[in-house]
């Protein structure tokens, strides 16, 4: 009887034809919004921070919390020495492109921010070496750049300022909860003091609009 010939089992290939090879993660870091509100879908977030910037609400922003009156955002100044604290999302496979499409609208077309890459430091202990990470970034070369202020005169600019968002006081609050909350252990200065600056003004600015009421109701004598 004839013996059937054994075929051999061949080892699978590295990449079929017509596969492609599988696109590597993209990390983008967040340090305004987008520590809540990312708007886009992500495999996993962690919280950390990047070194030699400081976050500084010098951004006018005239669509997403400001109007025709523009209002403060945050952007990041480079500085030695300092660092800003955030949320870096983990995008994968068909997540890459739609983010990115996303976030170049949110931030690039209607906010006037640049894309840069950074090293972002996770918060874990045992989070072993930095992750190269995407950031957005306003320079002072954009349109919407509002430079610095005091955080008085920032303050009272936010208070008045609305957009499509929602209003400039919401995103200075939850920003300053996020640090508090998420990053007990951080500084930041500059948006705490703008934070306190904001509270004592709108006693202030309440009463004005009550007396501003009563002497609407006030009839008038003669």
């Amino acid at each position: 009887m004839k013996r059937e010939q054994e075929v051999p089992v061949l080892p699978p290939r590295a990449a079929e034809a017509g596969a492609a090879e599988p696109e590597p993660p993209v990390w983008i870091f967040g340090y305004g919004s987008l520590v809540w509100r990312p708007g886009f879908e992500f495999t996993s977030r962690k919280v950390g921070f990047i070194r030699g910037y400081s976050r500084r609400f010098w951004q006018g922003d005239t669509f997403h919390r400001g109007s025709a009156k523009p209002g403060r955002v945050v952007t990041l100044l480079e500085e030695r020495g300092a660092c800003t604290w955030g949320v870096a999302y983990k995008v994968c496979g068909e997540q890459i492109a739609a983010s990115l499409q996303y976030l170049n609208v949110r931030e690039a077309v209607l906010g006037g921010y640049d894309t840069k890459l950074v090293k972002f430091h996770p918060q874990e202990k045992d989070a072993g070496e930095p992750i190269l990470a995407l950031v957005y970034i306003a320079t002072p070369q954009n349109p919407s750049y509002l430079g610095p202020a005091s955080e008085e005169d920032i303050a009272a600019q936010i208070i008045v300022s609305s957009g499509c968002a929602g209003h400039n006081i919401e995103y200075l609050l939850r920003l300053a909860d996020f640090m508090r909350f998420f990053c007990p252990q951080a500084e930041d200065e500059h948006l705490f003091s703008i934070e306190e600056a904001l509270i004592s003004i709108l006693p202030s600015l309440y009463l004005t609009e009550e007396s501003l009421e009563e002497t609407a109701n006030v009839p008038s004598r003669g």
